[in-house]
C-alpha cells in the first residue's frame, strides 16, 4: 500500500468542560468583540467576551434562583444573542439544554417539549399567543421566559427582568450558580436534541459534556477557522449550535449573527466575514444565481476564459484570483475566503467554481448522533473536494458490510458519540451494536484514509441484476438540467415487472418561462440521458414525471422521501 504523508494537527487550548471556553476567552481576550447582531432598530451591537461572560453569569444565576438549574431548559425562537447566552447559561449549569426547532408544526413541537420533559421554556415574541393557549398542553413546564415580553404575569416572565435580577444576584454575592458551573456529571446528559430526519418521527438525542467538548477540542485540531464568521444556520441544528457557536468561541472569532434568511448577501457585505458555515442548498443557490446573472449579461465565457488564466497563473505559484473576480467577491463581502459545508454531499462542479474564484470550499461530514462533525476536510493542501476528508482524532470510521468497490454503512465509534436516544431504548440498541454507531449513511474509504459518502441507506435501489444505485448520484446529474429545481430518483416496477428508475422532477417555474416551450416528459427524459451518458447502462433513468408541486421538506429544506 502507498504511503502518505501524516496530516500534522492543528494546536488547540486544552479544555475539560464547556465553562472553560468562556473562562479562557476572558482571559486571553476580555475586550475583544465576541458577537455582533442589529438590534429592532437595525443597528449593530457588538458585545465584548467580558460582557458576554457577564451575561452568561447573571442568567445562571437567575435560574438557580428560581430552583430550576438542574432541569430540562427548552428554547423555541429564532437566532439571537438571547439564544446564545441562554445555550451557554444552560450548558455551565446542572441543567439539560432542549433546543426546539422553530418551525416545527405546534403539535410536533408540543410532543418533542413533552417527551423532552422541559421544565423551563424561553421563547420569542411569535410564540406568545401560542403558548398562551397551548399552556394546559404543557403541564411540566413551570416557566415561560419570554424574550420579548415587558412584564412578570404568573409563570410567564420578563427575560429582561430575569437579567437583571441576575445581576443583581451577583453584585450582592450569590454564588449558587458560579460555584457548580464545574460541578455536573461530564458523562450525563447535557443536550438533548431532537433530529428532524427526511424518514420516521423526530428521536431524541442525548449528548453529554463531554461529547460536547470533545467536538471542540478536537474539531478544532483538524477544521480551520478564520477571523470573523456570519453565523447563517439555525441554532437548534448541532451543525451550528456546536461546531458554529462553541468553535467559534473556542477560537477566540467573532461571530456575525444574521438575522434573517433573506439577509445572507446583505449581511455578508454588512459584517465582511472571512468564513462562513453553510448546507450544500445554499451554494448551489449562490452558484445558480451568479451564473445566472453572468449568462443573462453575457460575461460567462469571459469568465470561464478569466478562470483558464488564473488557473494557469496559479500553477505558476501566482494567484491573481481576488483581483481578477474582484466583482464577485464584492457580492460576498470582499473578505470572504472559506465557507464550511456540511450536511449533505456537494457537486464538484460548485465547489470548483468557488474554488477557481478564490474561496476555499471545505467539505465535512456529520450526523447529530456524533455531536455532529465526524470527518472534515482541511482549506490547504491536504484537502480534497472530492471527499469529506479524515475522520476526527477522536473516532474511529468503519466501513460495515462493503461491496466490491469497498461501500457500505459508516459506523462510527469514539469520544463524540451519543450516549442513546432519550427513552428509546429500542431504536438505540438497533443503532449502537458493540460500541459502534450505524449512521444509516452509506460511503466509503481509500487508501489514504479519507472518506466518501454515497447515499443514505434507506434509499439505496437494488436492481434486478443485484446491481447498487446510489440515486444521490444521479440526482446530482439531473440538478445540472437548468430547468430542473427537485429531483428525486426511485426504483419502480415496469410492465414487465423487473425494476427501473424513475425520476421525479419539479420544474423550475423561472427558467420554463424563459423557454419558447415549456418542456414535456419526453423533453425532460432525452435531457436527462444526455447529462448521465457518462453513467452505466444500468443507472440510466428510463421514466420520468413531472410533478407540479414542489417536494415536502424538512425545516432544513431537505426532501422527505416516502
Amino acid at each position: 500500500m502507498a504511503k502518505f504523508k501524516v496530516t500534522p494537527l492543528n494546536e488547540v487550548s486544552k479544555i475539560e468542560r464547556i465553562v472553560d471556553i468562556i473562562t479562557q476567552a476572558e482571559a486571553e481576550c476580555p475586550d475583544k468583540i465576541a458577537y455582533k447582531y442589529k438590534n429592532s432598530k437595525q443597528e449593530i451591537i457588538e458585545v465584548s467576551y467580558k460582557t458576554f461572560g457577564e451575561d452568561v453569569r447573571a442568567l445562571g444565576s437567575a435560574l438557580s434562583a428560581l430552583g430550576v438549574d438542574k432541569e430540562h431548559i427548552a428554547i423555541v425562537a429564532e437566532n439571537s444573542y438571547n439564544w446564545i447566552n441562554v445555550y451557554l447559561s444552560v450548558l455551565c449549569s446542572r441543567g439539560v439544554y432542549l433546543p426546539v426547532d422553530k418551525e416545527l408544526p405546534p403539535d410536533d413541537m408540543l410532543y418533542v417539549l413533552n417527551n423532552g420533559d422541559a421544565k423551563v421554556l424561553f421563547y420569542s415574541k411569535r410564540f406568545e399567543k401560542l403558548f398562551h393557549e397551548k399552556r394546559d398542553e404543557l403541564a411540566g413546564v413551570q416557566y415561560f421566559i419570554g424574550f420579548d415580553r415587558e412584564e412578570d404575569e404568573g409563570e410567564f416572565l420578563s427575560f429582561a427582568r430575569l437579567m437583571e435580577k441576575g445581576r443583581k444576584l451577583l453584585a450582592e454575592g450569590y454564588t449558587e450558580y458560579t460555584s457548580n458551573m464545574a460541578s455536573s456529571d461530564l458523562e450525563a446528559l447535557k443536550m438533548l436534541v431532537y433530529t428532524s430526519g427526511t424518514t420516521g418521527i423526530a428521536k431524541g438525542v442525548m449528548l453529554s459534556e463531554k461529547n460536547l467538548v470533545c467536538e471542540v477540542y478536537h474539531g478544532l485540531q483538524v477544521a480551520d477557522i478564520l477571523t470573523v464568521g456570519l453565523s447563517v444556520l439555525p441554532y437548534h441544528h448541532t451543525y451550528e449550535a456546536v461546531v458554529g457557536i462553541l468553535v467559534y468561541l473556542h477560537r477566540h472569532a467573532v461571530t456575525c449573527i444574521n438575522d434573517s434568511l433573506a439577509a445572507i448577501l446583505k449581511n455578508l457585505k454588512t459584517y465582511q466575514p472571512d468564513f462562513i458555515y453553510l448546507v450544500p442548498a445554499f451554494l448551489e443557490m449562490f452558484y445558480k444565481k451568479i451564473r445566472a446573472n453572468m449568462e443573462e449579461k453575457g460575461k460567462w465565457e469571459t469568465f470561464q476564459k478569466g478562470a483558464k488564466i488564473s488557473k494557469l497563473l496559479l500553477k505558476m505559484g501566482i494567484d491573481v484570483r481576488r483581483k481578477l473576480f474582484k466583482e464577485l467577491h464584492e457580492v460576498f463581502g470582499g473578505n470572504l475566503r472559506l465557507m464550511v459545508v456540511g450536511a449533505a454531499p456537494l457537486r464538484s462542479e460548485v465547489i470548483n467554481f468557488f474554488e477557481t474564484v478564490g474561496i476555499t470550499v471545505c467539505q465535512g461530514y456529520g450526523i447529530t448522533e456524533c455531536s455532529p462533525l465526524v470527518s472534515v476536510n482541511r482549506n490547504n493542501k491536504y484537502a480534497d473536494p472530492e471527499t469529506v476528508g479524515m475522520p476526527l482524532p477522536c473516532l474511529e470510521v468503519r466501513i460495515d458490510n462493503p461491496t466490491e468497490d469497498g461501500t457500505g454503512e459508516i459506523c462510527v465509534k469514539g469520544k463524540t458519540v451519543m450516549l442513546g436516544y432519550y427513552k428509546n431504548e429500542e431504536e438505540t440498541n438497533r443503532v449502537m451494536v458493540d460500541g459502534w454507531f450505524h449512521t444509516g449513511d452509506l460511503g466509503k474509504i481509500d487508501e489514504r484514509g479519507y472518506l466518501s459518502i454515497t447515499g443514505r441507506c434507506k434509499n439505496l435501489i437494488v436492481l434486478d441484476n443485484g446491481k447498487n444505485v446510489y440515486p444521490e448520484e444521479i440526482e446530482n446529474y439531473i440538478m445540472l438540467i437548468p430547468y430542473v429545481a427537485e429531483v428525486i430518483v426511485k426504483g419502480v416496477k415496469d410492465e414487465n415487472e423487473k425494476t427501473v428508475l424513475l425520476a421525479e422532477v419539479f420544474l423550475n417555474k423561472d427558467k420554463v418561462k424563459e423557454m419558447e416551450k415549456a418542456p414535456d416528459e419526453a423533453r425532460l427524459l432525452a435531457d436527462i440521458r444526455k447529462q448521465t451518458e457518462s453513467l452505466p447502462m444500468y443507472k440510466q433513468v428510463t421514466k420520468v414525471q413531472i410533478r407540479a408541486t414542489e417536494f415536502e421538506k424538512t425545516t432544513t429544506k431537505k426532501i422527505r422521501r416516502v
